[in-house]
């Protein structure tokens, strides 16, 4: 199918809150890894989101040259061909962007975005991160007011972060206190008092319960998803909204365990990210298939090897299905698995 339309990605987030799951948004960084998302996602009869760091996009763009927008608009165009093929539906977000970057980053996005719907298309993107976690409150708040507007205009979904997730993602990294590490309820309502509650723009909200990204040992992090089970609370009493009124985004999950999940989707999350665990789940087939078949892609002792062996395409294929199993285990875990717009 092709990319989400701007109403179909509303549909699929309406159809996770009312339903009480939360779709996987897989950060990809190559054809290849996209290709086993679109695989896994398909298998497990699942709609999911697709999306793209700073750093993912450099990559793609070629890794000797800094051309961050470029390489998201390569990934984008070929995601919306490539997806053609397949029976589900998918929506492009772009991950974190700090400040430094909107300004080669989201922001020629959002200029390619705004030329498309003015020429009766779709935007480009279905969504895009401001990752204002670095700067203080009222600075962030600031900055995602100035950019709704232009999202709701383009028919796209904005994504903030209201508080800290520790740990690196792509350059962006926080050491602060533990405290930094979770939202208050005052933070969510200086949230709204900015943004509104969707009449200024439809805005999902990555709030922070002691998350963390990368890899981490258990005990290391103390998520509390309680905590936005308070939240969703207490803005529906100040607010006189129905139950769960954010949709939350759920940062750094690698190593949370099932209940974890669960309670933070009862919550009222959306959307989950997943990046660590696909990564590994990819390169650890490679070094398998490299131990495995060595002496196929290695010319030992003045050899020939075996060119089957050492065709990219050969062990291509195992890291995309290895990662694509890797997907739909997130499928199944989210609760997204067999939740398909399409079908």
């Amino acid at each position: 199918m092709p990319i989400a339309t701007p109403e179909q990605y509303a549909e699929m987030l309406d159809t996770a809150k009312a339903k009480g799951f939360a779709f996987p948004a897989f950060n990809v960084s190559s054809s290849q890894t996209l290709n086993a998302v679109l695989q896994g996602l398909t298998e497990a009869g699942s709609d999911g989101i697709i999306q793209v760091t700073t750093g993912g996009a450099d990559y793609f763009a070629g890794h000797t040259v800094k051309a961050r927008a470029t390489g998201a608009l390569a990934f984008a165009k070929f995601a919306h061909e490539v997806a053609k093929s397949y029976p589900i539906t998918v929506a492009l977000h772009t991950d974190h962007c700090p400040k430094p970057a909107l300004a080669d980053f989201v922001f020629p996005l959002l200029e390619a975005s705004e030329e498309a719907v003015k020429a009766g298309g779709n935007p480009i993107f279905q969504s895009h991160m401001w990752d204002g976690s670095a700067v203080p409150l009222t600075e962030n708040l600031e900055i995602a007011k100035e950019i709704l507007p232009r999202m709701k205009a383009i028919h796209a979904i904005l994504e903030v972060e209201i508080g800290v997730v520790g740990g690196e993602e792509d350059g962006v990294k926080h050491e602060g206190s533990n405290e930094a590490l979770y939202t208050t309820l005052e933070d969510a309502i200086s949230t709204v008092e900015a943004l509104g509650l969707g009449e200024q723009g439809r805005y999902m909200a990555a709030l922070t319960f002691g998350n963390v990204h990368g890899v981490y040992a258990p005990g290391n992090v103390k998520l509390r998803p309680a905590l936005l089970k308070e939240i969703q609370d207490g803005l529906a009493a100040k607010y006189g909204t129905g139950p769960k009124p954010l949709d939350l985004v759920f940062h750094g999950g690698s190593g949370s365990t099932d209940a974890e999940i669960a309670e933070a989707v009862a919550n009222g999350v959306v959307k989950m990210n997943i990046d660590t665990d696909t990564q590994y789940a990819f390169t650890r087939s490679i070094a398998g298939y490299m131990f495995d078949n060595y002496d196929g892609v290695l010319k030992v002792d003045g050899g020939v090897g075996n060119k089957k062996a050492y065709d990219p395409r050969a062990w291509g294929k195992v890291a995309e299905s290895a990662m694509a199993v890797r997907v739909g285990e997130s499928t199944r875990q989210l609760g997204s698995a067999g939740q398909s717009i399409t079908a």
